[in-house]
């Protein structure tokens, strides 16, 4: 009964959300798998691991999708690179049901979610200086 009401707010969150804010959503969601894929991997159930994992390889592979090249370049290729590493290293970590191999994504991709929400934080308060092109 909960379940559909949780769902709707959920869709409503997305289509309301600034651009920023899916970004965060998408960072926590992929912590959220990650973590438990660890904890699926720990107690020896490969199955749910491996569904967990799966989900966070999609949002890695969502967010180097949407990378922007043509505003900046250098950033997003450097991005692309840690997004790909991370997406090749939970294959890895799968295939070999490697927790330890996780846990060194989640420490990877820390630093980048918490640029991205300082630089949310600071599009939102008007501190940001944007590059020509892209929108707030």
């Amino acid at each position: 009964m909960l379940n559909p009401a949780i769902n709707r707010y959920k869709s409503v969150q997305v289509k309301t959300s600034s651009p920023g804010d899916l970004l965060m959503l998408l960072f926590d969601g992929c912590f959220r798998f990650l973590n438990e894929s660890i904890v699926a991997m720990e107690r020896g159930d490969r199955a749910k691991a491996g569904e967990r994992l799966d989900r966070a390889h999609a949002i890695l592979g969502e967010l180097t999708s949407t990378l922007r090249h043509e505003i900046w370049p250098e950033l997003c290729e450097n991005l692309e690179g840690v997004y790909l590493f991370a997406m090749g290293h939970l294959v890895k970590a799968n295939l070999e049901q490697d927790a330890s191999m996780v846990r060194d994504v989640v420490t990877i991709l820390e630093p980048v979610r918490d640029g991205f929400r300082e630089a949310v934080r600071q599009v939102k308060t008007g501190e940001a200086k944007m590059p020509s092109g892209a929108k707030r």
